[in-house]
């Protein structure tokens, strides 16, 4: 799972200097959580995305999609060379995520608080024909502003919805400034456990907590939320740093140290220090 994360960094990273600009911060904070879904947990085929019996994620953050996008093609869901074509015309990988464009995207996001919505729909729609898929889905913690959120997450407690999980990247930032100075947080933990939902906190930069914490909450059989402590731009200290990381467009400087991360994951991956 190490490896896969540094995978999907990588190609990540390359997706959006390609580009030359995009949403480097919330897609590097979940690219661990995104290791670990895709890397052990869904039950999925990339030769069938559509499969009947495939568990189904959301990411209602949609904007973090160029980590989705990597992920998805490090899968086999389409050629690596696709990731060449983030968000430019005629593309299939647009800057939100479209279920109707890309293989392997289960539902389009981008209007934040919908994908939530949309994803509590689903787990509701499989647990009352009793079928055995799965929801996952990655919510922003600045996405939580949204009233919407909140909603999903009391239907979601209400119809005991144990197949599915919810993950709150919680990385404390969000296009405005600090989530401290925008709309104080509080404790998500005791918030989500208020609601009648099993609730932890786990390190969203490490694999094997994220892992763990997963396996927790799946034999719960509940309906259940991953805190996810994290940091915008996580895996590269320079835009970990900058002040405004939601959607960067790098400067020289900023791209020099964003290409010296790449050349590092690369020769890590290839001298099997993953």
């Amino acid at each position: 799972m190490e490896k896969f994360a540094k995978q999907i960094r990588l190609e990540t990273l390359k997706e959006l200097l390609n580009l030359g600009f995009g949403h480097y911060g919330g897609s590097l904070s979940i690219v661990e959580t995104l290791a670990v879904l895709y890397g052990k947990h869904m039950n999925i085929d990339p030769e069938n995305p559509k499969a009947r019996d495939r568990d189904f994620f959301v990411l209602s953050k949609g904007h973090g999609g160029p980590a989705v996008y990597a992920t998805l093609a490090l899968k086999g869901f389409f050629p690596m060379e696709m990731l060449n074509t983030l968000n430019q015309n005629g593309t299939h990988l647009p800057s939100h995520t479209d279920c109707n464009l890309t293989p392997g995207v289960d539902m389009t996001t981008g209007s934040l608080g919908q994908g939530i919505s949309a994803a509590t729909g689903i787990a509701y729609y499989h647990k009352a024909k009793k079928l055995p898929n799965r929801v996952f889905c990655i919510v922003g913690d600045g996405e939580l502003n949204e009233g919407q959120c909140w909603e999903s997450f009391q239907f979601m407690a209400h119809n005991d919805l144990s197949n599915m999980i919810v993950f709150v990247d919680d990385n404390k930032k969000q296009l405005d400034g600090t989530t401290e100075e925008v709309c104080k947080t509080f404790d998500y933990v005791e918030k989500m456990t208020a609601f009648g939902l099993y609730s932890i906190r786990v390190d969203g930069r490490d694999v094997n907590a994220i892992d763990k914490g997963i396996e927790e909450c799946l034999a719960q059989n509940r309906p259940s939320v991953i805190i996810l402590d994290t940091v915008k731009g996580q895996g590269v200290p320079h835009i970990e740093q900058m002040k405004a990381n939601h959607h960067v467009r790098p400067s020289a400087e900023d791209e020099a140290a964003v290409r010296q991360v790449v050349r590092e994951l690369e020769e890590e991956l290839e001298n099997g220090n993953a």
